[in-house]
């Protein structure tokens, strides 16, 4: 009798062991993934804040998308790749909790900084790209008679030309304008076919982190990128980015 009364108070000893165990267990797992969570969440908050602020996009903030014609078209129209870029923006706005209005290029009247624009295609197809190419890139010339063979689309920047090779090879400037009293940026998506204009706007939203260190959040940059075999990839092969930002801002005629 002596014997079974003395096991009864071990066998409970480890048992409370044993749920003592599970319940720090449990609880070090809970605080373990809270404040995983809590870190995971504070990281995307603050990339989440670095984007709003690159591209001027706070919470509820509105933003114009100024949509091109597309030449082609009878009446008024937008290229299908065209169409692709302005979604892909539309996720970007979305993602930043802001909201867009969409006007056609020769619709748009608004200054500088008042709101984020987002400009897509080139001043053959969008007057509001060669009003901004006139004022704040001037060092950027723009051949738009397509009918010419050899030279159409071309882009010369600081003395050099860049001449379209249909499907193989073709250029894109992708630029983030500021007026001279600062506020909201432009960004300018101007090529030399639809096709580039995408690639530009996908360059920008995959590289916006890299381009925000390099350029900061508050200033202009012009950057020129190449689009290589495009009939093959798509917009997605980008050979080289090169920045035109000196040249392209410069007056005609100035050192």
């Amino acid at each position: 009798m002596l014997g079974r009364a003395a096991a009864v108070p071990v066998s409970s000893a480890l048992m409370n062991d044993d749920v003592r165990d599970i319940v720090l267990g449990l609880l070090a797992s809970g605080i373990s993934a809270a404040a995983g969570w809590s870190f995971r969440t504070f990281l995307w908050r603050r990339r989440l804040r670095r984007k709003q602020e690159f591209f001027g996009l706070p919470d509820g903030a509105e933003c114009l998308l100024v949509v091109n014609q597309d030449p082609a078209a009878s009446g008024h129209g937008v290229s299908r790749y065209d169409t692709f870029a302005l979604l892909e923006l539309s996720a970007l706005i979305k993602e930043c909790g802001a909201q867009a209005d969409i006007v056609v290029h020769d619709t748009a009247r608004q200054g500088f900084g008042l709101r984020t624009e987002f400009c897509v295609g080139g001043p053959a197809s969008n007057e509001r790209t060669r009003a901004h190419l006139r004022s704040m890139l001037p060092g950027v010339e723009v051949n738009t008679d397509y009918q010419d063979p050899r030279d159409g689309g071309a882009l010369t920047i600081g003395g050099e030309t860049y001449r379209m090779d249909k499907g193989t090879a073709e250029y894109v400037l992708l630029a983030r304008l500021t007026g001279p009293e600062g506020g909201r940026p432009v960004f300018l998506a101007s090529g030399q076919r639809a096709i580039t204009n995408q690639a530009a706007i996908r360059y920008l939203t995959r590289h916006h982190s890299e381009l925000a260190r390099r350029h900061g959040t508050n200033g202009t940059f012009c950057l020129l990128l190449k689009v290589v075999h495009s009939d093959a990839y798509g917009p997605d092969m980008v050979e080289s980015a090169t920045d035109v930002t000196t040249a392209a801002t410069r007056q005609a005629g100035n050192v």
